[in-house]
């Protein structure tokens, strides 16, 4: 039942994309591989070529598309992410960047994530300069508390599980302790970054808001499976000087907050995503991830 659905909204997504009113030639969209919150594709139109994201709001993860919006074109002024050329509800019309979309092991590479960081510091830091309107605020603690409770009225396999983990994350907000206040990306998969050759890119805002800047670095982190020398250079190329107990201590609740976090977005897409994608084996993957960064953390070894 899910691939029909999936299939039927893709083809609707499609003809959406073809029916827009800035092309100027008639356009085939080419679906794009991932895209587990939208359905995206490229479209070649008069010898300019597009990215086009079709999702509306989806209140459950908390994505309201007018946040994203204001988020991806204060990138684009900021030189973080191709410029925005046309929006309507339910759709977001970029400019295509043609590079290589990074890999975990591609974030690894010690010259490619030292380009990273300082990319990273002009989210937090220059974005804000040009963003505009009303903005959401995401605080991961709230958002595992939120996750909890549509996880019990949707009637989740994981409800058992449920009552364990948000012990766990009252714990972990309690040693993230207080915290600066900074304009996050805050979803830093990967994909979510593109190589051109010249420089590094960041696209996808759609959870985007004000966080802490240990969020959007621990989610980095932990998305990449840094090991553990590359996150002391990670945070110490960030705040410019080597992290005390403090920062540690606060980075590795925070980022395995970031790792429960991704594992209950996959468990409650599961009850509600119509989208074709194996949320159970995200799911796994990211709840034995947590485990294993929680075990670490408790060990003094995170």
């Amino acid at each position: 039942m899910a691939t029909t659905a999936a299939t039927a909204g893709e083809i609707q997504a499609a003809e959406r994309a073809a029916r827009l009113p800035i092309w100027r030639s008639v356009v085939t969209p080419q679906r794009l591989a991932g895209g587990i919150t939208n359905i995206n594709f490229v479209v070649d139109d008069a010898g300019e070529r597009y990215v086009v994201r079709v999702g509306d709001d989806i209140p459950v993860h908390q994505i309201l598309r007018f946040n994203e919006e204001a988020a991806s074109r204060a990138a684009f002024a900021a030189g973080i992410s191709p410029e925005v050329v046309h929006t309507e509800p339910g759709v977001l019309v970029m400019r295509y960047i043609a590079g290589k979309t990074l890999t975990a092991e591609d974030m690894r590479d010690p010259a490619r994530l030292a380009r990273i960081v300082p990319l990273l510091k002009r989210v937090h830091r220059e974005m804000p300069r040009y963003l505009r309107g009303p903005l959401l605020a995401f605080w991961v603690f709230h958002v595992i508390r939120d996750y909890a409770h549509t996880l019990t009225e949707g009637g989740s396999r994981h409800a058992p599980r449920l009552p364990e983990l948000i012990n766990t994350a009252e714990s972990l907000e309690l040693e993230v302790g207080p915290v600066d206040f900074v304009f996050g990306h805050n979803d830093l998969l990967p994909a979510n970054f593109i190589d051109d050759g010249q420089r590094i890119w960041m696209i996808d805002w759609d959870y985007a808001g004000w966080n802490s800047p240990l969020f959007d670095l621990s989610n980095l982190a932990s998305n990449a499976e840094l090991p553990h020398e590359q996150e002391e250079r990670l945070l110490t190329s960030y705040y410019g000087r080597a992290p005390d107990q403090r920062l540690w201590t606060s980075y590795t609740a925070m980022k395995c907050a970031s790792l429960l976090r991704e594992t209950m977005w996959s468990m409650v897409s599961e009850i509600v995503s119509e989208l074709d994608f194996d949320y159970a084996a995200y799911t796994e993957d990211y709840l034995g991830r947590f485990a294993r960064a929680n075990a670490a953390r408790k060990a003094g070894r995170a």
